[in-house]
């Protein structure tokens, strides 16, 4: 079962709903997961929930949130700021650490996406994370960017973007908003996945702020903790090749997982497979039982 609850992370409101499996003995403290979605996304009816149900059926008690600005946290809508977003996980942590179903000892994060970066960055500078999953998830965002708009057309539309927000910025005080597909661009047949609460709108402070996040400069800080990068093979969403970049900077145990035929989504529409071999690491990094 899934329960809605809220904690505070800066002084904002974080919706989360928190998963304690069936079968929980009444003084059992269970290994944990928070859960971090993608790009001005949320933690329901998306790849975050999916996430959060799996982990759930594995035996695992798990937190999915609302980073601040999305779903139904408090904040300024669509206005999203890399390192903020490390301050909620953190946040969420704290949170999560005090209940009386956790094992404080035994709390992971897994992200997708935009949360993917978070959560290995987060994973990174608090050493009370006990392991870290990567899925389809980015280390260098210029890189990154650099990317998703491949062509020298689509990267100065994109440059000049970047660079119109911060005269704007200078001469009003105020950043401009963007769609949210000229920042990450999708293609039409994969934007079914998003969640239906997911922003079609963002800052263009949120474009920079990723622009100058590094989780892979940070990435070797998880070991000796475990790390997973889940990465679709042919990604067209978020270059592949960021996730091995990032399991090349990681120290060991790391270990790397490129799945064919699943894109951005790897555990949408059921997929058994990319379950299963979710579930077979975890088995050996992160048990339910010791």
């Amino acid at each position: 079962m899934d329960t809605p609850v809220t904690f505070v992370s800066d002084g904002i409101e974080i919706a989360g709903d928190l998963h304690i499996p069936d079968g929980r003995g009444p003084e059992e403290r269970l290994p944990a997961f928070i859960v971090l979605h993608g790009f001005i996304g949320s933690k329901d009816k998306s790849h975050a929930e999916i996430m959060a149900r799996l982990l759930e059926s594995f035996g695992y008690a798990v937190l999915r949130i609302d980073f601040r600005g999305c779903g139904k946290s408090g904040g300024k809508r669509g206005y999203v700021l890399c390192h903020d977003q490390v301050a909620d996980a953190k946040n969420a942590l704290n949170w999560l650490s005090t209940r009386p179903e956790v094992d404080p000892r035994r709390i992971a994060v897994i992200g997708h996406s935009f949360g993917a970066a978070v959560a290995t960055y987060a994973g990174a500078v608090d050493q009370r994370f006990a392991a870290v999953v990567s899925s389809c998830g980015w280390g260098h965002g210029a890189r990154k960017f650099q990317g998703q708009h491949a062509t020298p057309e689509a990267w100065a539309k994109f440059t000049a973007m970047l660079a119109a927000n911060r005269a704007h910025k200078e001469k009003t005080g105020e950043a401009l908003t963007v769609p949210r597909f000229d920042v990450v661009p999708m293609a039409e047949h994969l934007r079914r996945n998003l969640s239906p609460n997911a922003l079609m709108e963002v800052s263009a402070d949120t474009a920079q702020s990723m622009f100058d996040f590094k989780a892979e400069e940070m990435v070797h800080w998880i070991s000796p903790r475990p790390v997973l990068f889940l990465h679709g093979a042919d990604d067209t969403v978020t270059p592949t090749e960021q996730s091995i970049r990032m399991w090349e900077k990681a120290g060991q145990p790391k270990d790397l997982v490129l799945v064919t035929g699943t894109d951005h989504f790897p555990l949408a529409s059921g997929n058994t497979r990319t379950a299963g071999l979710l579930k077979g690491w975890l088995d050996v990094h992160f048990p339910v039982a010791r």
